[in-house]
């Protein structure tokens, strides 16, 4: 594909994708706010989904964890998005590849 017709489908998606959703929960039990691209927020739906969770205690759990493997993040909405990344990486690798079933 060529990078005009490429950065047209990245150019030509639904705004609302990447209008920002802010959301209210309990991290270790203190309240507080993460704002966040939708796109990123259906990830991060689907991934606690995924685990049986509700996007809330997937997303303490994982705080949680990182405090205890690495400590406070400096960037937890960064780590977040992140995670949404490989989360898609991850997916991506458990698929059979389209060119292998040829």
């Amino acid at each position: 594909m060529g990078g005009t017709i490429m950065c047209h489908v990245f150019a030509g998606q639904d705004p609302e994708r990447y209008a920002c959703q802010t959301r209210r929960l309990r991290l270790n039990g203190q309240g507080t706010s993460i704002r966040l691209e939708n796109a990123f927020w259906d990830a991060l739906d689907e991934m606690a989904e995924r685990d049986g969770m509700s996007t809330p205690s997937f997303i303490s759990t994982l705080h949680s964890e990182v405090l205890e493997l690495q400590g406070e993040p400096s960037n937890f909405t960064s780590l977040l998005r992140c995670a949404c990344l490989k989360y898609l990486e991850v997916s991506r690798d458990d698929q059979p590849s389209a060119l292998a079933a040829e």
